[in-house]
């Protein structure tokens, strides 16, 4: 479980498992979160009515699928608007857009896949505007090939411009004010976003030992990554915690650039440090590593061994994780590790299980 509230709150199941769950189950269901190689798994989950992400992604530990569903108030209203499925209640907006790169021409001024994301982001901030959930809590990012390069760029710093075309064009914030998020690269598919939105404001949390991402120097791309490093989040009695995509990188630059267990190591000490930011800002209540909820996504599936024991030494030999294969959005990048938490305002009790 990825926290067990009265409001929002998000469970780790096989996609099998939650397709077969009853319609009432499914009623309290905003959408969903699924990675799977099978294409038959894939098709099963379009038929639904509920929002649902598929990434074509391999599970590295148990079990061959993963579906992360989020939960919410009933009643949940449905919609479509543009190429975004969502549920929503009456605080939280749960949407889902992939939109192919194919759609789109190369022009003069802009790659396939940068005019691919500035058109879902445009159409998810069109969304959030006409319905009034203004604030992004959380986005998730899939990217096919996401380290190649084509038009003279890497196709992540293409992403990148497109994301803050989006971002600027509808007045939102580049620095401070940006929220939490991941981007990771899969073998194929379409560009693939699905995202959290509210309306009440996050508190957006970054880390000492890093620069901002939306801070970066130049030589990492003509635009700079819009998100924080995590998402403080108020709803009701409960606080939820979004720790975006964290790896190896301390200031700006990567380090450990071939060792497996070292980047494990500095990844967590970066988690770590985003922690003791948010419970700076947080409740009298404390999140600590034990009690997130990981994805632990890996570049290669020979390390999942060494980072697997390097993760459960630093957080205990039963962490809440799963592990995914993708690719990182640097090449010497090995592993990237995303997280959340939820606990209820005020008590000193710690974060639910």
């Amino acid at each position: 479980m990825l926290g067990t509230v009265c409001h929002l709150h998000g469970e780790n199941m096989s996609i099998a498992t939650f397709l077969n769950q009853p319609a009432q189950w499914k009623n309290s269901v905003l959408g969903a979160l699924c990675f799977s190689a099978d294409a038959v798994e894939s098709q099963r989950q379009a038929d639904m009515e509920i929002p649902c992400m598929h990434v074509p992604m391999q599970r590295l530990d148990a079990g061959d699928s993963l579906c992360e569903v989020w939960h919410g108030n009933r009643p949940l209203t449905p919609g479509q608007q543009g190429a975004i499925h969502y549920r929503h209640d009456d605080d939280v907006l749960f949407g889902v857009i992939a939109l192919s790169e194919t759609m789109f021409e190369a022009d003069a001024d802009k790659t396939p896949l940068q005019q691919a994301t500035e058109s879902a982001y445009r159409q998810v901030f069109a969304l959030l505007d006409t319905l009034h959930y203004p604030y992004l809590f959380r986005v998730w990012n899939y990217i096919a090939d996401i380290n190649a390069h084509s038009f003279g760029l890497e196709r992540y710093r293409q992403f990148n411009l497109g994301r803050q075309d989006a971002f600027l064009a509808h007045g939102r914030d580049v620095v401070g004010n940006v929220p939490a998020a991941c981007a990771l690269g899969s073998a194929h598919g379409p560009l693939t976003i699905a995202f959290l939105a509210g309306r009440v404001v996050p508190r957006c949390v970054e880390n000492p030992r890093q620069i901002s991402a939306y801070q970066y120097p130049q030589q990492y791309g003509p635009r700079n990554p819009t998100f924080s490093r995590a998402s403080l989040v108020r709803l009701g009695q409960d606080e939820l915690l979004f720790v975006s995509g964290t790896a190896s990188i301390v200031g700006h630059a990567t380090l450990h650039p071939t060792d497996v267990l070292a980047q494990t190591g500095e990844t967590m000490t970066n988690i770590q440090a985003v922690l003791a930011e948010a419970n700076r800002l947080a409740s009298p209540s404390r999140f600590d590593l034990a009690s997130l909820h990981y994805k632990v996504y890996v570049r290669h599936p020979a390390d999942l061994a060494q980072i697997r024991a390097e993760f459960e030494r630093i957080v205990g030999s039963t962490p809440n994780a799963v592990y995914l294969q993708a690719d990182v959005c640097r090449q010497d990048l090995l592993l990237e590790i995303e997280a959340t938490a939820t606990q209820p305002l005020g008590s000193m009790s710690g974060p639910r299980n």
